[in-house]
Formats: structure tokens, C-alpha cells, sequence
């Protein structure tokens, strides 16, 4: 395509964004997969939430189309910390950068950010999040499902706005902070949300087996001898069973979810659980 090549017209940075610009990109940002695709996945979605800043960046219109065209391009990343992205393309944008900069800088800075959310709000956020007002839930509180939204759009506005301010601020240099600590910041994330898991297995798991036999004149009950060896050996047994499923055999999670409510029916019914 030939406009990959094209440079802008007015090479004249442009004012500063002022931060009510910014935060209206944010709110923008929430339409990242909209009208996602399986051409360009997120593509439209990008120009949308980005487009208030071009069109104060850009005020020659040849310019606008441009950049609009360019940033039409394939593009997919983690939709909570697209605002990232945003910032430093928008930092960009302002100062003129050649086009060709532009797009190589919006690759390499979406991709990182994959494995980063993904460790920060799946791995984590949500499991600490569900774990606790899930529990409140159980007890009959209003207050779980409510608290639990609470708390995680609280995070992830925090997360955009923050985030967006910040990397507009830094421009490219960003970039350099992001990649060199994406690797220890995923594994970080990723070690603590296995603990977490860990945890709310052994706090929350409330399965146990009703299994009983005599000895002697005695009714021994099985589960009491499991928690002398292992407290809460059967819900590790299940969670390291589920694991098993979902690595080595690309189970769903639905298929998890219908394989517990299997055996927790089979299991009652024959008096096991």
C-alpha cells in the first residue's frame, strides 16, 4: 500500500494533549474490541479511542487521513493496558515522528503487553478478587458479587487513566522500561497468582469424604484420617486433576465445570462426598 511510505506534510510538533483529551481516550478505549475482527482484530476498535488526539494532533487534514489510515492497520493487545500503547503513539503523533517509526513503535508495543495483563488480571486480580467475595457470596452477602465488580473496575480504570498519563509523558522511552522487565514482572505475577490459588484451595475447598468403615466395635471415618495425614487433601486432589486436564489435554474450563458437577451428583448419590 502505498501510503506505508508517505511522511506527514506539517512536520511542526504539535501542543502539548491536554489531560481532558486523554482521559476522553480512555473512556474510548473501552471500545477496543467493539468491532473486533479476524482480519485485523482490534484495528477499529484502536483508530476509535485514539482518533480525539489525531484530530487535535493533525490539524492538516492530508495528515489526519494518514494517520488514520495507518493506524487502520492490524492490531491486537492486552484491551486493559491498550492505553499504554495509546500514550506512546499519541507522544509520537504530536512530535511528527515518521510514519514508519509510528508503526514499528505500535508493534513492538503491543506485544509485550499480552502476557503482562494476562498475568496481572487473570492470574491474579480476578482469582484474589472471586476467591474472597465469592466466599462472602456463599454466606449469603449481597455484598460479593457487588464488591467484586467494585474492585476490579477500580483496578482497571486505575490501571487505563494511570497508565495512559504515564506513557504519553515518557513517549518511546516507554517502550525500553516495558521490555526490559516484561519477562520478570510475568513471572512474578504469574508465581503469585499460583500462590494465591494455592491458598484459596486450601482456605475455601470444602470438599470431604463421607466414606466410613468398622473396625472392631468402632466406626473409623475416612476423611478423619485424611486430615491427619493431609488437611484438605481431596480439594488439592481436584485442583492438581483440573490442572492436569487443562495442560496436558486442552480441557475448557466448562469442561471442568461439567466434570465437578459430575462427580459431585455421582459422588452424593453413592454416598462418596
Amino acid at each position: 500500500m502505498a501510503y506505508n511510505t508517505r511522511e506527514y506534510v506539517d512536520t511542526t510538533p504539535a501542543a502539548p494533549l491536554d489531560k481532558g483529551t486523554l482521559n476522553k481516550m480512555v473512556w474510548g478505549s473501552l471500545f477496543l474490541q467493539a468491532s473486533f475482527n479476524y482480519e485485523r482484530m482490534q484495528a477499529a476498535g484502536w483508530l476509535w479511542g485514539i482518533l480525539p488526539g489525531l484530530e487535535k494532533v493533525h490539524t492538516n487534514k492530508e495528515d489526519l487521513s494518514l494517520s488514520m489510515r495507518h493506524n487502520l492497520e492490524f492490531f491486537n493487545t492486552h484491551p486493559f493496558l491498550v492505553t499504554f500503547v495509546m500514550g506512546i503513539v499519541l507522544s509520537l503523533e504530536q512530535n511528527k515522528a515518521p510514519v514508519d517509526t509510528i508503526r514499528s513503535v505500535r508493534v513492538a508495543a503491543m506485544g509485550p503487553l499480552g502476557g503482562i495483563g494476562d498475568a496481572l488480571f487473570w492470574f491474579t486480580l480476578v482469582p484474589i478478587t472471586a476467591g474472597i467475595t465469592a466466599n462472602w457470596a456463599i454466606e449469603g452477602s449481597v455484598l460479593g458479587p457487588i464488591m467484586f465488580l467494585v474492585i476490579f473496575n477500580v483496578v482497571q480504570f486505575a490501571v487505563r487513566f494511570g497508565l495512559m498519563h504515564w506513557s504519553y509523558k515518557l513517549g518511546s522511552s516507554a517502550i525500553d522500561v516495558l521490555t526490559e522487565n516484561a519477562r520478570e514482572f510475568s513471572r512474578a505475577a504469574g508465581i503469585l497468582g499460583v500462590f494465591v490459588v494455592g491458598a484459596l484451595t486450601s482456605n475455601f475447598g470444602g470438599t470431604t469424604l463421607a466414606l466410613e468403615y468398622t473396625q472392631g466395635e468402632a466406626v473409623v471415618n475416612v476423611q478423619s484420617i485424611l486430615d491427619g495425614v493431609l488437611p484438605k487433601l481431596i480439594p488439592l486432589a481436584l485442583t492438581l486433576l483440573l490442572y492436569y486436564l487443562f495442560t496436558k489435554h486442552n480441557w475448557k474450563p466448562t469442561h471442568g465445570i461439567f466434570m465437578l458437577l459430575a462427580l459431585a451428583l455421582v459422588g452424593s448419590y453413592l454416598g462418596i462426598f
